[in-house]
């Protein structure tokens, strides 16, 4: 079986969902995340704190740069993950529709390069 990774993808700007709205994207997300774990392809998911909280490292001329921050500054991020494994890509698919309606945002689907 392949391992597939699903990233959220958040807009950086704007307004959250007004907390009622919040509170059915979670249930939904739990749901989803229940339904990948009943059919055994769920193994690992998570969220992530807004990028205003990252810390990038850069190596440079033999040194390791720290600064405080995201990479790069940009219209999306990266809000969550979720590691499925799948017997093809055609499945992973289906579980990043899934999530993509669940969370409704958008969802990339990457397959794991070992």
């Amino acid at each position: 079986m392949k391992q597939y990774l699903l990233t959220v993808v958040e807009p950086s700007f704007g307004e959250p969902p007004p907390p009622a709205e919040m509170e059915k994207i979670m249930t939904r997300v739990a749901e989803n995340d229940r339904a990948a774990k009943e059919a055994g392809v769920w193994l690992f998911s998570g969220g992530l704190f807004p990028p205003a909280s990252a810390t990038t490292l850069r190596p440079k001329d033999g040194e390791v740069l720290v600064t405080d921050g995201p990479f790069v500054e940009g219209k999306e991020h990266v809000g969550g993950i979720m590691i499925i494994q799948c017997e093809d890509l055609d499945e992973a698919m289906e579980w990043g529709r899934r999530t993509a309606e669940a969370t409704t945002l958008p969802i990339e689907v990457r397959p794991f390069r070992w």
